[in-house]
């Protein structure tokens, strides 16, 4: 099966209720993959915890049960993150299996491996446990997803060279960044002539919504393309990798994404040049590097909303005192189903968890400090 290299992934779905991730609007995303397919793309990327759980029954609902097997090819995950005994790593792949609706996965991961989920999988037996899957037939290629530094990924890789893919955040803010690391990793997983699937290409959308100077380079240089469009160019121009994944979230960014991922064309050296200064400038205006994956709430003792929180206090930031009345009810809004920032216990479960390494209990405190102070 040729695959383009726009991949869809499931983890920013259209929702019916937006403060509610598991209020998946299954109409807007059944239309979504119909006109996804219908253009030639094949790739469809989800996750044990996506959605609050529904992503993978989402899938299988709007893609397993309308088309046949080989129309597309999925992406699950192990989220080691979660696992506590060895027994929980073939329940939840079976599980796995039964949610998506499929007897095999095309690809599967250890989910967001860092140093110390690393040392987990080794202890829980997880690479061997994909390995034996993959003899089984159950999985026809494996690799993980990757948070942390290269010298922890070349570890990793040196000990485990069976693992064919890696997943990597790349995108243009990150590429230079000394937490991230995307160039270093990147040049890892060449080193280990590993095929490189890409996360995060818009930052969570954050690439999508830059401040005016930086988009205005962009619009300059072609008035038809979407400012996204930059984003995911850049990472899927590089070398080794075959597939960019966007969260798309609703028809409009999909058809944007389609556009010029239909017949993808590489970057040129203006473009590129064009993209390392609009890089600059964004780097300045963003208060959170946060890419809102929702890993921080799945345990959130609190229930606050911590990346809808990062939101409005990045467009506040952005933006100024021009947008503090918005601001102001966009963060009451979460009232409703949610607890304020000002309420965290500094428990750093969401810490621990997040793939940017944020210091989100700190950043909270800023929030309560700067948008609790008019109630």
């Amino acid at each position: 099966m040729e695959t383009k290299k726009l991949g869809f992934g499931l983890m920013r779905l259209p929702l019916i209720d937006e403060y509610d991730q598991g209020s998946i609007d299954m109409v807007k995303f059944t239309s979504m993959v119909d006109e996804y397919i219908k253009n030639g793309f094949t790739y469809f990327d989800t996750a044990y915890p996506y959605h609050n759980g529904n992503s993978e029954i989402a899938f299988r609902e709007a893609v397993v049960k309308r088309y046949p097997r080989d129309a597309y090819t999925i992406t699950d995950k192990l989220p080691m993150f979660m696992i506590n005994e060895k027994s929980q790593i073939p329940k939840i792949f079976n599980e796995q299996l039964i949610k998506c609706g499929v007897e095999y996965f095309d690809y599967y991961w250890l989910h967001g491996i860092g140093d110390q989920t690393y040392l987990l999988s080794e202890e829980m037996g997880a690479f061997e446990f994909i390995k034996e899957k993959k003899s089984e037939g159950k999985i026809k290629h494996i690799g993980f997803s990757f948070h942390d530094s290269a010298e922890v990924l070349d570890k990793i890789l040196t000990n485990h060279p069976e693992m064919e893919y890696v997943q990597l955040q790349i995108n243009y803010i990150d590429w230079e960044d000394d937490i991230v690391q995307s160039k270093k990793c990147y040049e890892v997983a060449k080193k280990h002539n590993k095929t490189v699937i890409v996360m995060e290409p818009i930052k969570g959308g954050s690439l999508a919504n830059i401040s005016p100077d930086a988009e205005n380079l962009f619009k300059e240089e072609n008035s038809q393309l979407s400012t996204a469009s930059w984003a995911i160019r850049y990472a899927a121009s590089l070398d080794n990798v075959m597939v960019v994944l966007s969260g798309m979230s609703n028809n409009e960014q999909l058809q944007d994404n389609i556009s010029y991922m239909k017949e993808f064309q590489l970057l040129n050296e203006r473009e590129e040049k064009i993209i390392e200064k609009a890089g600059a400038i964004i780097k300045s205006s963003i208060a959170i590097p946060c890419t809102s994956c929702h890993y921080c709430t799945e345990n959130c003792p609190k229930n606050i909303a911590i990346p809808e929180c990062f939101s409005i206090y990045n467009n506040l930031k952005r933006f100024g005192s021009l947008q503090l009345n918005f601001s102001l009810v966009c963060y009451e809004n979460l009232k409703e189903k949610h607890r304020n920032a000002s309420e965290c216990i500094e428990c750093k479960q969401c810490e621990n968890v997040c793939p940017q390494h944020l210091p989100i209990t700190t950043y909270l405190k800023e929030i309560a400090n700067e948008l609790e102070l008019y109630e």
